[in-house]
């Protein structure tokens, strides 16, 4: 299994120099989750080849306008395609309301449902559950309520070591050595230790998103060791008073952060229009976390275990 995140958005405030607003796309084997769909989302999952209709869970980290604009248009795409299929979407107070103004206001009624799950922005919290991850909420310090998201892959089962398996293993044994178990004859007897016929799991992954946000160091121990962290870098150092007034981060404050919570890589986002070129971002970051990369769009990061 593996977590790979595509960069459909990047830029902040007003789409510029070819970089649109946030929205990220989560492929955990296949299964999608789209985080955040400021303007334009729909168009960069036409140019990537995304089928909306697969994805069943949207998550919205705040409405401020470059984060989720984009999700009418793709909600009303998603209806005209013909879904039946209900939809689950994750966000703060107050996005429930504004769709369903607008559906009123349009007379209009979807093809399927979608199932309005309200966030508390100022807790830690399991949020969305299946069989392949847990979604938690990261509480954010920004201007109105906002949150990220950890995404954690479940435990993985063991793997059959096929070299060792006996001819005429049953299948259901091999289930039962997958999911950690010993085998044991109807008196109670051990005919197989688990750990002489099996490998340990491969490693589960954690991604963790934090969009708008000051510098905070209360998300620490949320995000600590998380293999990927997506933080926002609005700004330089050089505007750090215009960061702080705006509850934004510079890409020094976003680098700090990932050394502190001791991530594996960090990925800078949320990029100011006033930035064309985004290398004096980068760099300011690597000063403190060497492994530190930009989100551009288009581009893939993948965690897996080879």
């Amino acid at each position: 299994m593996s977590i790979r995140v595509k960069i459909l958005g990047s830029n902040s405030a007003a789409p510029a120099h070819r970089r649109n607003h946030t929205s990220q796309l989560i492929n955990v084997e296949g299964r999608l989750y789209l985080v955040d769909c400021g303007e334009g989302t729909q168009l960069q999952m036409a140019r990537f080849r995304i089928r909306p209709q697969r994805i069943n869970n949207i998550f919205i980290s705040h409405l401020h306008g470059d984060h989720y604009l984009g999700l009418m248009g793709l909600l009303s795409t998603m209806h005209l395609q013909g879904r039946k299929k209900s939809l689950n979407l994750y966000a703060p107070k107050g996005l429930s309301e504004i769709i369903t103004l607008q559906l009123k206001y349009s007379d209009t009624v979807f093809n399927y449902d979608i199932n309005f799950i309200k966030i508390d922005t100022e807790t830690n919290k399991v949020i969305h559950e299946d069989d392949f991850i847990k979604v938690s909420t990261i509480p954010l310090n920004h201007r109105i309520p906002c949150s990220g998201f950890l995404f954690e892959e479940k435990p993985k089962k063991r793997r059959i070591d096929k070299d060792k398996l006996p001819e005429g293993f049953t299948t259901r044994n091999i289930v039962r050595l997958k999911h950690g178990e010993d085998i044991f004859d109807i008196d109670g007897n051990l005919l197989y230790k688990n750990k002489d016929y099996t490998f340990p799991p491969k490693k589960s992954f954690k991604y963790a998103f934090c969009s708008d946000t000051k510098y905070d160091e209360s998300i620490i121990p949320i995000i600590k060791d998380v293999d990927m962290l997506y933080h926002e870098a609005t700004f330089t150092e050089e505007h750090m008073d215009r960061a702080s007034n705006t509850y934004h981060s510079t890409a020094r404050e976003a680098a700090t952060i990932a050394k502190k919570a001791k991530v594996n890589q960090l990925l800078l986002g949320h990029f100011s229009i006033r930035y064309k070129d985004l290398d004096p971002i980068l760099e300011e970051a690597r000063e403190v976390f060497e492994n530190s990369q930009l989100a551009i769009e288009g581009e893939e990061f993948v965690l897996v275990d080879h």
